[in-house]
């Protein structure tokens, strides 16, 4: 007989759960939490977990072991009113302007006010108010917001090793700051944004480029081309309805065409692009034998800020291939110039990113050229739901569309950019004999699954390369360690700072892990339907290399410094 906990009269066994919390999920019971976030340590500050056990002992569950034969109840009178007290004090000192805050419908705290029928607070509101924080490209901090659960600063501090924000004060007079009070942009923020991701209100939430695109598109000048990340289509649909890792790419061209964009692309194509010259970049190196460091991609902006602040001997080492974001940005404004001089028009390029990073990304000088971006605006995955919604259209019974023309063929390579070790698959594909059996070789390398760091082995020809695929800025910073001293050598390390890759961006909805894993396998099954498996198999890469505007300009449009 396995061990098991009597929870609420209901027998229910359990093995390796790591807290009661767990084994009452299990169990198909919710017990409301904020501080409580399974891929972090647990903090146990907020007391909404509660639980009473057979002795009238009231303890968290979030960081109570569960033992054999315990008996618990989680809906008591005790325990519903000291839930209710917990949520009356948070509201008491918390900005109420609800309609109009970012997490309208989504913010914990309002749900849980609703299902604890809070109505009136009998307390008055003593807080001193903080100022908005603004200062960065990629979020908003509002202090008047935070519940003080301590998810981002675990966020930022234990799985992403930036630090760039924690408690200060005491007592009532405690907030997360940066240290010094200082702005966010002024500390060593990477943008990448994981910290608004976990924030269960709007204390830290994405920084919006909507109404800047909204006057692009109604500006009859303007010709507004955008381009849409691989990862953003086994996303979008889950706020529709759709199930999570559906691949909505289709519906997302309609949407986006009834939103008023001129011309839509997948950014899966400037994929291909990168993996030309990023394998290109491989090669070179093997044949150097340059055994020191390994490559370092550089697709995720994210990491280039994270090694720009905390590895600095490491810059040599990156690619210099900017990201396929930023190298469609440029082919884009390349591709349109006689046009727009012709019609005296302006082309306004809009990105559309998983990732909040990119919006810090496309603002860096290296990416401007003669006083004009590549890309002028980047929006999230959330934003673009934000414009659907706006319009209301029905986004689950649309038709699906296509890209347009030029740029309109992809491979399977370019699609799977968005998942972790999908950047370091395409590259292999590039460089491997397009055999079957060398396919499936790097296919079943390791390189491939959900896990943190991967590491693994591939034979290409006469050499056998050591690989390193690594998501969540805290995994690359063990694995760069272990490179330093020497314990570990590899010729090729991806890195993505979002654990768990770019389908888990902070501009994505929010998903817990088992709905990360089904995007994944969203886009692994995209990659087996699509006709093109490897990105130099690409005719119109081969036209743009051959003939087009890249003949003689692919340095200068595709890599940065």
């Amino acid at each position: 007989m396995g061990k098991y906990m009597i929870i609420d009269g209901i027998r229910t066994e359990f093995t390796d759960e790591r807290n009661i919390l767990q084994v009452i999920q299990k169990a198909g019971i919710h017990v409301p939490t904020f501080c409580y976030y399974s891929d972090l340590s647990i903090y146990g500050a907020c007391r909404m977990c509660v639980v009473e056990d057979d002795r009238g002992n009231i303890m968290a569950s979030c960081s109570t072991l569960p033992k054999d034969k315990m008996v618990i109840k989680t809906n008591t009178g005790r325990l519903h009113n000291y839930r209710k007290m917990i949520l009356e004090l948070l509201l008491a000192s918390h900005c109420r302007d609800c309609t109009t805050c970012e997490k309208n419908l989504n913010c914990r705290l309002q749900l849980l006010a609703k299902r604890f029928g809070l109505n009136d607070i009998r307390f008055k509101n003593t807080r001193k108010h903080l100022p908005v924080d603004a200062s960065s490209l990629s979020i908003v901090r509002e202090p008047d917001k935070c519940i003080l659960c301590g998810d981002c600063v675990r966020m930022c501090n234990e799985v992403q090793h930036v630090g760039a924000i924690d408690f200060a004060g005491r007592g009532a007079d405690m907030v997360v700051s940066p240290a010094f009070g200082r702005d966010i942009a002024q500390t060593e923020c990477v943008n990448c944004g994981q910290c608004a991701a976990v924030c269960p209100t709007g204390a830290i939430t994405i920084k919006k480029d909507i109404k800047e695109v909204w006057k692009a598109i109604y500006s009859p000048g303007k010709r507004v081309v955008a381009q849409v990340a691989p990862a953003v289509r086994v996303a979008i649909g889950e706020e529709f309805g759709l199930e999570p890792g559906k691949n909505s790419i289709g519906k997302i061209f309609t949407a986006m065409r009834m939103i008023g964009f001129d011309t839509v692309f997948d950014t899966s194509f400037a994929a291909d692009l990168t993996i030309m010259e990023e394998s290109a970049e491989l090669v070179k190196k093997l044949e150097k034998g340059d055994n020191k460091y390994p490559l370092f991609t550089s697709c995720c902006p994210g990491w280039i800020r994270f090694a720009e602040t905390k590895h600095p001997e490491l810059l040599p080492y990156i690619s210099t291939c900017r990201s396929p974001m930023e190298m469609f940005g440029a082919v884009i404004k390349e591709y349109y110039k006689p046009a727009d001089k012709e019609a005296d028009l302006e082309t306004v390029s809009v990105a559309v990113m998983p990732c909040v990073a990119k919006k810090y990304e496309a603002a860096r000088p290296e990416f401007v050229r003669d006083g004009v971006p590549d890309v002028d605006y980047v929006i999230t995955t959330k934003e673009l739901i934000s414009m659907i919604r706006e319009l209301g259209i029905q986004f689950n019974e649309l038709e699906p569309g296509s890209p347009d023309m030029p740029f309109s063929i992809s491979s399977g390579s370019g699609v799977i950019f968005g998942v972790t070790g999908g950047v370091m698959e395409a590259a292999l594909r590039k460089v491997a004999d397009k055999s079957d059996f060398a396919m499936k070789e790097i296919e079943y390398s390791g390189i491939r699954g959900m896990d943190g760091v991967k590491k693994a082995e591939v034979t290409l020809g006469d050499k056998t390369l050591r690989l390193g695929v690594v998501s969540g800025l805290g995994n690359a910073d063990r694995l760069i360690e272990l490179i330093e001293s020497g314990e570990e050598h590899f010729d090729f390390v991806e890195v993505m700072a979002c654990p768990y890759g770019c389908i888990a961006g902070a501009g994505q909805p929010f998903s817990h892990k088992s709905d990360k894993a089904r995007r994944s396998q969203g886009m692994y099954k995209a990659d087996k339907s699509a006709v093109i498996k490897c990105s130099d198999e690409n005719p119109v890469v081969r036209e743009l290399y051959e003939y087009g505007l890249l003949k003689g300009r692919a340095h200068e449009l595709l890599h940065t410094k």
